[in-house]
């Protein structure tokens, strides 16, 4: 079994868990990324996060401290 928390987790995954989680009111407030803040959906999210590595980083980060890390 791979150590990475990420493993077999498509993007698409990662951003629905937190947004059914937090809702984009505080995803944006936490992770400052118009995606969020500005008319958010999964699909909009999903298409600036896959080209805007800087930002899948913030979120894989939040997803793996807020998620992962809880349920250890």
């Amino acid at each position: 079994m791979s150590n990475d928390p990420l493993h077999g987790k498509t993007l698409e995954s990662i951003v629905t868990e937190l947004y059914e989680t937090f809702g984009w009111e505080e995803l944006g407030y936490r992770i400052r990324i118009n995606c969020f803040l500005d008319n958010p959906s999964i699909k909009s999210s999903l298409k600036f996060l896959r080209k805007t590595p800087w930002a899948r980083q913030k979120v894989e980060d939040m997803y793996i401290w807020e998620i992962v890390k809880k349920r250890r």
